[in-house]
């Protein structure tokens, strides 16, 4: 069987990484400009399918490194409601960024809910990868995720480019993100790359899985919504991701003996939280696979019933990269995951049944 393009463009990612690094400055600038001539005080985030996951993680960082409350968009209260006469009053959006992401950049309710925005007083930003997008043409700025073509209907480099951008983002608007941190993640991607056969031995035991919970917290929540989503659209696993302390809030009865739990575990302000959920899962006999760092470095260990993906030390530092930079390489694991599973099955994770590329919804 020949190699997948999902495959051939996970690998691609740390050159993607590093583009957008390269051209982080120049991309940025305008829209800094802009910024310091007056900050918002509110941010939306208007995406879907993988991009609203990016959007996710998007809200955490931005909120944890500049102090400004961030929302994610319901762009039906747009594209249904607000055609419909309902809104009578429109809202005032001066002070506030409207971000939309779209891979393609023709989601149609990501474009009209930017387009509103802009006519309505915000300060307007696209992350697409198509410069010639209609997304590009609303937004009053655009900033591109550079990852080249992306074939396979499963993103995966699009993924993590909207990641990056997005600490570009977080960066113009003020907020603490160490440039010298950023340049780590994309050769830490790299190592975990190379350890891809180990990773797809992993997956073995998987082959006729059906079912799954997806566990994250904090920044690495939206990794686990977009394991899930991978899971469900290139193997037609039905997953669910969850943040740990939701699962915790009533979900956790669907977790029984044998039932597979897929954890992300860095070290950092979540792992206690993620502890506790490690501890449960063992204590019901789960089926567990952690994605994590584990050993004297972290000074952490996970029960040697669970299974382990473990990452590779990070290159070059002298200390442990803060959790606020692990998801890029968090969510690398899982995309390897997600595409041997796929080929495993016997299935096309570039062509998953009665999906395309761009997905134009109202």
């Amino acid at each position: 069987m020949a190699m997948s393009l999902m495959l051939q463009e996970t690998r691609r990612q740390p050159e993607t990484l590093t583009r957008i690094l390269e051209h982080g400055l120049q991309d940025t600038s305008a829209l800094k400009t802009r910024f310091q001539a007056g900050r918002p005080r509110f941010i939306v985030i208007a995406a879907r399918g993988t991009s609203d996951n990016a959007a996710q993680f998007g809200r955490y960082l931005i909120e944890i490194t500049t102090g400004i409350p961030v929302s994610l968009a319901a762009p039906s209260i747009i594209t249904l409601y607000g055609g419909a006469g309902v809104s009578a009053c429109q809202p005032n959006l001066r002070e506030t960024l409207v971000v939309g992401i779209s891979q393609s950049g023709e989601s149609t309710d990501t474009n009209a809910v930017l387009s509103h925005a802009r006519a309505h007083g915000a300060i307007t930003v696209g992350i697409t990868n198509e410069s010639k997008s209609a997304l590009a043409q609303a937004a009053e700025f655009t900033l591109l995720v550079r990852a080249g073509k992306e074939e396979s209907v499963a993103a995966t480099k699009t993924y993590t480019g909207q990641l990056m951008v997005l600490y570009l983002l977080a960066a113009a608007l003020g907020g603490s993100v160490d440039p010298d941190h950023l340049r780590v993640v994309p050769e830490w991607v790299e190592s975990i790359l190379r350890r891809e056969e180990q990773i797809a031995a992993a997956v073995e035991r998987y082959r006729f899985l059906t079912g799954a919970v997806t566990v994250g917290r904090g920044l690495n929540y939206a990794n686990a919504l977009e394991f899930a989503l991978k899971l469900k659209e290139t193997s037609y696993v039905l997953a669910e991701g969850f943040s740990a302390a939701d699962l915790m809030h009533g979900p956790i009865a669907l977790i029984e003996r044998g039932f597979p739990v897929f954890i992300f575990a860095p070290p950092g302000p979540t792992w206690p939280s993620i502890s506790s959920v490690l501890d449960r899962c063992a204590e019901l006999k789960a089926d567990t696979l952690v994605v994590g760092e584990v050993g004297p470095s972290t000074g952490h260990r996970v029960s040697s019933t669970h299974r382990l993906i473990e990452l590779p030390p990070q290159p070059g530092l002298r200390a442990a990269l803060p959790d606020l930079y692990t998801p890029i390489p968090y969510i690398v694991p899982a995309q390897l995951f997600a595409a041997h599973l796929a080929e495993i099955k016997g299935l096309d994770p570039d062509r998953p049944r009665t999906l395309t590329k761009i997905t134009r919804t109202l």
